[in-house]
């Protein structure tokens, strides 16, 4: 039994515009197989999992009986000590989903608001109002939750830096425990790509944006909620054990369609095709469509990529024993010039370096670090 699972729903009410995730329309239909499917593969499990995460999608577009159903499957494998996560939108959460949710062992709620902004939803293309948006926070307060993750977006076209500031003023006035800050990003094949393309709107310059993501981290922080990784922020105690997993580059498994596993050696995916997931794991076929065993010097320099973004870094004792690597010397080219542009600093005790973490400017530059660690 792996650590982390993650159970993907494609399902939504409305595809976003912005998003380049796998996903559909919810039709009952194929939401009833494609939990037939999920609850086969989870049949051959035994055991609890460290970390349960449901994601989309949207897990609580699907109908109630559905929901029920694999969240009853699930709550057979959390033990006492499990992180149990589902991904929920404001318009789908319900009374009735609420019950489901906390009567199935969840203790964890990522509500995707987005915006507490009338103007900024309706250009998201959000089908969702900003009281819905408060409401669905108190509301999971109100039903006993009290580990609640929000996820906020910043740097919309013609957004502007004092109403992103008022924006987090109300957000930590939430009974929130974790808050997940992206910035808006324009992926290939997404509606919001052709925007911009056809120049229907106007990016905000990279110096706004820069400056609304420490407006983020330092408002945040003065209201107890810590950045911990590049875009996640949490009251000490409350952060995603299960994102952990993944920043560590730990095992974890992936369920449902366009899902990823990897077990420390070997990373795949699966069919990202509800349909034919459902299709192929119910005649018992494989679903996968995608895998690649990864060397032992790609596996460390992933290793890399991805905990650098954590707020502590990468320490090299820690790092030479999960992966066999000395990181002084894999990255003897690339650690001397990050140092040398700002991005990273070492991490001293005494006169010995034990790691590297990024400073803030690294922070805005994330993928360039990672980049350069692969």
């Amino acid at each position: 039994m792996p650590g982390s699972v993650y159970v993907h729903i494609p399902f939504c009410k409305r595809k976003c515009i912005y998003c380049n995730f796998y996903s559909r329309i919810y039709e009952m239909s194929a939401a009833s197989i494609y939990t037939d499917a999920l609850l086969s593969q989870l049949s051959g499990f035994t055991g609890t999992f460290d970390t349960i995460y449901i994601g989309g999608g949207t897990p609580t577009a699907i109908d109630a009986g559905n929901l029920a159903r694999l969240i009853k499957s699930l709550s057979g494998m959390s033990g006492s000590s499990t992180e149990f996560t589902v991904e929920a939108n404001p318009e789908s959460l319900d009374r009735e989903k609420l019950k489901i949710l906390s009567g199935g062992g969840v203790n964890r709620l990522s509500i995707g608001i987005q915006s507490l902004k009338e103007d900024k939803l309706k250009k998201l293309g959000r089908i969702h109002n900003a009281k819905r948006a408060a409401d669905s926070v108190l509301d999971a307060s109100k039903a006993g939750f009290g580990n609640i993750s929000i996820d906020l977006m910043f740097g919309v076209w013609g957004e502007s830096p004092e109403s992103w500031r008022t924006e987090l003023e109300e957000a930590v006035k939430l009974p929130v425990k974790h808050v997940s800050c992206y910035e808006l990003t324009y992926e290939n094949g997404t509606p919001l790509f052709g925007m911009l393309k056809n120049r229907a709107i106007e990016p905000q310059p990279d110096d706004v944006t820069a400056g609304m993501y420490e407006t983020a981290i330092e408002l945040l922080s003065l209201n107890g909620i810590k950045q911990y990784e590049v875009s996640n922020f949490a009251v000490p105690g409350y952060e995603s054990r299960h994102n952990m997993n993944y920043w560590n580059n730990y095992p974890y498994t992936g369920l449902g369609a366009s899902a990823f596993s990897y077990d420390g050696k070997t990373r795949s995916r699966n069919i990202a095709d509800a349909d034919e997931y459902s299709k192929r794991v119910l005649a018992g076929a494989y679903p996968k469509d995608f895998s690649e065993t990864l060397s032992p010097e790609k596996r460390a320099r992933e290793t890399a990529a991805v905990k650098i973004r954590t707020r502590d870094g990468i320490d090299f004792s820690w790092f030479k024993e999960q992966t066999g690597y000395d990181l002084a010397e894999l990255g003897k080219r690339s650690i001397p010039k990050l140092v040398e542009d700002g991005l990273i600093r070492y991490v001293r005790q005494g006169d010995r370096v034990t790691g590297i973490n990024l400073k803030r400017k690294g922070m805005l530059h994330c993928d360039t670090v990672s980049s350069s660690l692969l």
